[in-house]
């Protein structure tokens, strides 16, 4: 995993060539074989830097979302203010992210659809990432003063992951608009 691996060149070239496999392609269609082939390392090498398939998966996932995290750090200090802004900046940070990174919809959650053992590290991996969104909400809901926040966080967390698999399968057209203004509707009907 990218936390407890030293990305050598090697151990870099191999992350980057399962990260694109992985989100092109899915999890079960690509093989070690044909991401070291990609990496130009042997087996071996990825075996020796990432010890398994699974712990590759995990890394490709932690560090598409510490990507995500940075630039959605970047949105939220353009809105330093506490506020409904704030809450809703989330969807306009992701509209450009799967612009720029996207194209079949969200990475963990992709990725967890092929995964049926909700102990599995990749599932365990999608659920902390997941988590992680709700509790940011939980606290810019709280910071903007609306009502409930738990239970608006939650709402706008759904509306956020739809939006996400929505985009993956190109129906509805612009869905993190239409997330969004569902988003305010709930913030409005939260306000204090």
């Amino acid at each position: 995993m990218t936390d407890q691996v030293a990305l050598t060149p090697a151990a870099r070239r191999i992350l980057d060539a399962a990260s694109r496999l992985f989100y092109s392609r899915g999890l079960h269609a690509v093989g070690v074989d044909t991401i070291a082939a990609e990496a130009g390392v042997t087996k071996k090498t990825l075996y020796d830097r990432f010890g398994s398939k699974e712990a590759l998966v995990v890394a490709y996932l932690r560090a598409r979302d510490a990507r995500w995290r940075e630039r959605l750090e970047r949105a939220l200090d353009a809105h330093p203010d506490p506020g409904e802004d704030r809450v809703l900046v989330l969807f306009d940070a992701v509209e450009g992210w799967m612009t720029q990174e996207g194209g079949r919809g969200c990475a963990a959650i992709n990725a967890r659809a092929e995964i049926d053992d909700p102990d599995h590290p990749v599932a365990v991996e999608v659920a902390r990432q997941k988590a992680w969104v709700r509790e940011l909400l939980r606290a810019e809901c709280r910071a903007a003063g609306l009502a409930r926040p738990d239970d608006l966080a939650t709402a706008v967390a759904l509306l956020y992951d739809g939006a996400l698999a929505a985009s993956g399968v190109g129906a509805p057209p612009e869905p993190f608009r239409a997330a969004r203004r569902a988003a305010r509707t709930l913030c409005a009907a939260h306000a204090a």
